[in-house]
């Protein structure tokens, strides 16, 4: 179970990279296995280049023997290798990297997003709600990734991608999770393991009655993302609900 991290700001609205990589200790004593930072659940559009290695490397500090991947999925290939480039000069495990959007080519993208991680294990990030219309299916297979996290939510399309992808896939959807898991997929990525990391590791095993209590925290929830993330985070844990996005 991965965590698509929150990014947590003081009341000025600076970055708290302490308590943020805080934050992240306490969800791997939870039994989270992997932190995903400066994703789009950690505002991503609101970091510059200084602030997101600075994330990291306080994560890192933190969970040292966790693996830590770097979201560097940007609207153009030129912001996601700069950020790409980062990210591995500072050790992370692995980069995601969200589809661009629009009609920029996809494949090239990709082409170029690699080069520049190198040794580092690339992951696709397919979310065509948040950055449409995001990878076809046809496209992924001829993908240069390690991997594929697929955040659509569309229960066809996650077992057409496990049946048609011959990496390893991870869903982003905590809303289908005791599919996902059965089906063969091989872990999550989500943003409600801020929230609920053990109910979100129960339901990717496979238990349907933790599937269930995930659908009354999502309502609860509510559809202003990452907003109502962090609110019930805030309450949780007792962190900053300060959001710079939004």
């Amino acid at each position: 179970m991965g965590v698509a991290l929150l990014t947590l700001f003081a009341d000025d609205g600076t970055l708290d990279a302490p308590a943020t990589a805080d934050l992240a200790a306490q969800l791997v004593d939870l039994g989270v296995r992997a932190i995903v930072v400066a994703g789009s659940t950690g505002e991503a559009a609101s970091l510059d280049r200084s602030e997101r290695v600075e994330l990291l490397r306080a994560v890192r500090k933190a969970v040292p023997d966790t693996p830590i991947v770097a979201d560097t999925g940007a609207p153009s290939a030129r912001q996601a290798i700069a950020f790409t480039r980062d990210a591995c000069e500072e050790g992370a495990d692995a980069v995601l990297a969200l589809s661009p959007p629009g009609s920029v080519d996809v494949r090239r993208y990709y082409d170029l997003v690699a080069a520049a991680s190198g040794d580092v294990p690339l992951f696709a990030y397919h979310f065509p709600a948040f950055s449409p219309p995001g990878i076809p299916l046809d496209v992924l297979a001829s993908l240069p990734v390690a991997g594929c996290k697929d955040s659509s939510g569309d229960p066809g399309r996650l077992l057409d991608t496990l049946d048609l992808f011959d990496r390893p896939l991870y869903t982003g959807s905590s809303a289908i999770l005791a599919l996902a898991g059965p089906a063969g997929c091989a872990g999550a990525i989500l943003s409600l393991a801020n929230v609920a990391p053990e109910h979100c590791i129960a339901a990717f095993a496979g238990d349907v009655d933790a599937q269930r209590l995930l659908a009354a925290v999502r309502r609860a929830e509510g559809d202003d993302f990452p907003a109502g993330t962090k609110r019930l985070t805030a309450e949780r844990f007792g962190v900053s609900s300060v959001m710079r996005v939004g």
